[in-house]
């Protein structure tokens, strides 16, 4: 990586699910820099045999993102020129949590990183930001944040990722950059692809909301760690510097697929086929999502569909990483099958 002296890099959120994989990328580059990663939990005692770094040789800090006194110690004591922030709560979780994480946490990260020289500051944006429903078209970074956000997550994922931007400081040498990653998916996740096998399993995969003509991107979560190492790299390099820092960049696989491509390659290699599809089209999938809800809120229980999930079902999302690609060098290196490939040999392996 392009520095003076020895890096020190702290991953906040290193544990995590993209964490564990940007350990990976840090750890095979070359210097190695230091690796700390900074937590509300240590890292899992037993890893996939995927990842080749060793535990003994990353500093983990237990602390609270929130906490200034945490967040000082860790900094001080890794000694950290460049701080990755990629903690985050999943989707489906209170506004009350995504506020305290995604901005309160990002407010703190960021003043205590000024105070203490952090040269270069890496966040992990959302593509979602600017999403609100409506179709996105080979979106790009020119396209505007919607006035009216889609939900909770990508509202303060957004106003997080305003903050780090408007703190980046040349003049000062503070520099800043936000990714915006598309559905994320590989080993560690335990969202996409496990609730693909769930569905598998329990006989619902005949059932298609939408008719599947709308493209979608799916980002592997290799690559969305490579782009991670490149913008760090990039915001220390001073011939790169000027032209990347207080900027964002759209990070996918650059192979947009119809939404339901990814779903049945995952059940065609478990070697799962349905001989037909019961299609539901928009209008009255978020009829059925209404209905969902309401009788919900009278059992208690989870709503298994909403309107905002069949929006999301149902919406072009794809986007143009041109940028990335020009001032970044990013490239991904791993395509969508070969994605799910590793991320069910890590899901057999665990089970």
């Amino acid at each position: 990586m392009a520095s003076e002296g020895q890096l020190s890099v702290l991953l906040v959120g290193g544990a995590g699910f993209l964490g564990l994989h940007l350990i990976e990328k840090f750890y095979n580059v070359s210097p190695r820099p230091k690796i700390h990663v900074f937590d509300v939990r240590p890292l899992p005692e037993k890893l996939s045999k995927q990842f080749t770094f060793k535990a003994a040789d990353i500093t983990t800090h237990i602390g609270d993102l929130t906490s200034e006194a945490d967040v000082t110690l860790a900094l001080q004591s890794s000694g950290a020129n460049v701080l990755v922030h990629s903690a985050s709560p999943m989707h489906g979780c209170s506004q009350e949590i995504y506020e305290k994480v995604n901005v309160q946490g990002t407010r703190n990260l960021l003043s205590v990183s000024q105070k203490l020289g952090v040269r270069a500051f890496v966040y992990t944006s959302s593509a979602g930001v600017i999403f609100n429903g409506q179709d996105i078209h080979n979106g790009d970074e020119t396209w505007p944040i919607p006035e009216v956000p889609m939900d909770g997550y990508n509202e303060t994922k957004a106003i997080a990722e305003d903050m780090v931007l408007k703190a980046n400081n040349r003049s000062q040498d503070f520099l800043t950059i936000a990714l915006r990653p598309a559905g994320i998916f590989g080993p560690g996740d335990r969202q996409l692809v496990p609730g693909l096998r769930s569905v598998a399993k329990l006989g619902q995969s005949k059932f298609q909301i939408g008719d599947n003509n709308n493209l979608f991107d799916w980002t592997y979560v290799g690559n969305v760690a490579d782009a991670h190492v490149l913008a760090a790299n990039k915001l220390l390099d001073p011939s790169s510097s000027s032209v990347v820092s207080g900027e964002t960049f759209f990070i996918t696989n650059d192979s947009p697929a119809y939404f339901w491509a990814l779903a049945r390659t995952v059940w065609k290699a478990d070697g799962h086929i349905d001989k037909y599809n019961i299609v539901l089209n928009r209008p009255l999938a978020i009829f059925a999502g209404y209905l969902s809800q309401f009788f919900s809120k009278l059992t208690g229980k989870e709503p298994g569909l909403t309107p905002f999930r069949v929006k999301i079902v149902c919406a072009y999302r794809y986007h143009n990483i041109s940028k990335a690609k020009r001032l970044l060098g990013y490239k991904p290196l791993v395509d969508i099958e070969e994605g799910i490939a590793k991320t069910l040999q890590w899901m057999d392996e665990s089970s």
